[in-house]
C-alpha cells in the first residue's frame, strides 16, 4: 500500500478488484473533504453504485439517497441526488482536473454539490474552475479504470466500503 502521509485526510474505497486510496485535499476544499469523511464514517457510501461511467471521461458515484445497492436499489433514480445533508458551496481552486482527481458532482448550480463525486479517467481540463477538486487517487487507479462503463451501467459496480484511513 502507498505510504499514507495524513491518515485523517485519506479514504480507502474498496472496489471489487481492489482498494483505491484517495488523498483528500482538505487545505484546498475543506467543506468537501469534511463531507466525504463524515459520510464515510457513517457508512453512507458503503454499497453505493457507480451510476454514470463514461469511458475516457469519468466515473461518478456517491448518491447516498438512491445509489445503495442493498436498500431498495433503483438504478433509474441513482444520480438524482437529494440528501438530508445541506448542499455545499463551491470551493473552486486552481487545481486542474487531471487523471485521478476527485471532483464534486453537482447540478447547474455551482453551490449544489452534496455527496456525489467523480474520478477523472483522464485529464479533463475543460472542467477546471467549474467543479470543485477535492482529492486525488494515490493508489489503485487501475481499479478505477476497470469500473463497468455505462450511463447507467447495466450491472453497475459499487463501492463495497469507504473508510477514513485513520479509522482502519
Amino acid at each position: 500500500m502507498a505510504e499514507i502521509k495524513d491518515p485523517e485526510n485519506t479514504v480507502i474505497v474498496e472496489l471489487k478488484d481492489g482498494n483505491v486510496v484517495i488523498e483528500l485535499l482538505a487545505d484546498v476544499a475543506p467543506k468537501h473533504a469534511a463531507r466525504m469523511k463524515e459520510l464515510a464514517r457513517a457508512g453512507e457510501y458503503d454499497n453505493v453504485c457507480f451510476h454514470r461511467v463514461i469511458d475516457g471521461f469519468m466515473a461518478q458515484t456517491g448518491d447516498v439517497a438512491h445509489g445503495d445497492m442493498e436498500d431498495g436499489f433503483n438504478l433509474r433514480m441513482a444520480g438524482t441526488g437529494g440528501s438530508e445533508h445541506p448542499n455545499l458551496p463551491a470551493e473552486f481552486s486552481s487545481l486542474p482536473h487531471d487523471r485521478g482527481t476527485l471532483g464534486a458532482a453537482r447540478s447547474a448550480n455551482p453551490d449544489s454539490a452534496n455527496s456525489q463525486f467523480f474520478i477523472n479517467f483522464k485529464d479533463n481540463h475543460f472542467l477546471n474552475g467549474q467543479y470543485t477538486v477535492y482529492g486525488r487517487v494515490i493508489e489503485g487507479m487501475e481499479h478505477v479504470d476497470a469500473i463497468t462503463k455505462g450511463e447507467p451501467p447495466a450491472n453497475p459496480d459499487r463501492m463495497i466500503s469507504v473508510k477514513v484511513a485513520a479509522d482502519v
